[in-house]
């Protein structure tokens, strides 16, 4: 007989912060220097983000390296009073490490991911494999599938995209995703850019922006050459934002759906000037 599912071992705070222990063995390096070696970090959700942060224990954390911040972002990080600025050989990250204003968390130091505005550290790793851009939420799902469905995108009533051969990638919190074989899209629509983007269950993403004058964001194609094991059948495979061209999957037109990146795309198109 199979065992029925847990419960989700989330704990709240009074300040709105939710925790809950993690059994993966986390490091974090700045250059060569381990700074953080834990295997008993939490993940710790901020109200106002949606992806977790670690939080490791004081005795797991290279405290002899952190200094009181000189200039510390108090209020930040849910209201938080308590900073650190790190120095290693000689380099000092200002407020690159603070702690939670909730007792529960009151022996654990978080970091900020990465060398975001300079304070970050250089690498983390999850047992041995190399973690990017933010910790990985273990309640999020994400599978690319092949399917045979057929698939066609539109700008402004131009076929640009046209497949019965795609990957679908069904994300947790986002819409599904239509990855499509670059022998079935008009690539000569299109031109690349030197937009980057990096995401820690895919990889790091190539884009294209769409030439002319259409009435359609910079960089609304993508593509992941080198993706991650875990979603390996989107390798080279370009996907569209949904949120900004039409897409018809076996005859059925899909609504535009409102997502965090419909925002981004608006601002995207009123700042950048028109692709060449």
């Amino acid at each position: 007989m199979s065992a029925l599912p847990t419960e989700r071992s989330l704990r709240t705070t009074p300040e709105g912060l939710l925790w809950e222990p993690s059994e993966r063995w986390v490091r974090g390096r700045k250059g060569d220097v381990t700074v953080v070696d834990s295997r008993h970090p939490l993940l710790v959700w901020e109200p106002s983000l949606p992806v977790p942060q670690y939080a490791f224990p004081r005795g797991d954390v290279r405290e002899d390296l952190l200094r009181p911040a000189k200039n510390p972002r108090t209020g930040s990080h849910t209201g938080s009073q308590i900073f650190y600025d790190l120095e290693v050989d000689g380099e000092l990250l200002e407020n690159a490490a603070w702690t939670f204003p909730a007792a529960d968390l009151a022996e654990y130091i978080a970091f900020e991911w990465f060398r975001r505005s300079g304070k970050g550290l250089d690498h983390w790793y999850e047992e041995e494999e190399e973690i990017f851009i933010h910790p990985r939420d273990p309640h999020k799902r994400v599978d690319a599938l092949p399917s045979s469905r057929h698939v066609q995108i539109t700008v402004d009533g131009t076929v640009v995209a046209d497949t019965h051969r795609p990957v679908l990638l069904f994300e947790t919190g986002l819409p599904t995703r239509y990855y499509i074989p670059a022998e079935d899209v008009r690539l000569d629509l299109f031109e690349p850019t030197d937009h980057h983007t990096g995401c820690p269950y895919k990889g790091t993403a190539q884009y294209w922006s769409l030439r002319g004058e259409a009435d359609v964001p910079p960089n609304v194609v993508w593509s992941y050459p080198v993706p991650l094991p875990a979603v390996g059948p989107i390798k080279d495979l370009l996907a569209f934002y949904n949120e900004a061209v039409d897409i018809t999957v076996d005859g059925e037109r899909l609504e535009r759906p409102v997502t965090p990146f419909s925002a981004m795309l608006k601002l995207s198109s009123r700042r950048a000037p028109g692709p060449a």
